[in-house]
């Protein structure tokens, strides 16, 4: 597993932090560009962030409930969505009295959320831009990009549109 600047690990920390307290959700980490699913945090370290005991965290992993990545040697290694997963468990657990089989089903239906969000955020960006979608040979829908020149055909044509009403109009006085 590749090291990481420090500036960049206590960026990390902040996020985890303001995701931990409910002062920042994972959209927003997202927005920032930090990657929610880079393994960062050690098992201590999360621990620690998250307000809950090391041995915790090892029996959600047994229960599957947050499963984090390993490293080589075997290590666990959290990260931010692991952090907003935690957190949201420990309030549901405590606060709402929700067992852990009821929490792994919400926790996934929100995880389920935020990916189409995503794909909703990533498609209104390509619907701005210059792209369609098409049906392929398979039926699969497909991004085509357009070309320029369809582009200043379209401008020519909408702008035709609004002076073709005008000529006729001219030529009626």
């Amino acid at each position: 597993m590749a090291r990481i600047a420090q500036e960049i690990r206590r960026a990390y920390a902040a996020c985890a932090a303001a995701l931990v307290s409910g002062r920042a959700d994972l959209d927003a980490v997202d927005a920032l560009g930090l990657s929610v699913e880079m393994p960062v945090f050690t098992v201590g370290q999360t621990a620690e962030l998250a307000g809950m005991h090391p041995q915790t965290l090892r029996q959600y992993d047994r229960l599957g409930l947050i499963v984090p990545q390993r490293t080589e040697g075997g290590a666990r290694r959290y990260t931010l969505r692991d952090l907003d997963r935690l957190a949201q468990a420990q309030r549901m657990s405590q606060d709402e009295g929700i067992n852990l089989a009821g929490i792994a089903h919400i926790l996934s239906l929100q995880e389920e959320n935020r990916q189409l969000r995503r794909q909703i955020r990533h498609l209104r960006r390509v619907a701005e831009g210059d792209s369609v979608f098409e049906a392929d040979m398979d039926g699969e829908v497909v991004e085509v990009r357009q070309s320029r020149l369809y582009h200043v055909r379209r401008r020519n044509r909408a702008r035709q549109m609004r002076i073709q009403p005008l000529l006729i109009t001219a030529g009626r006085e």
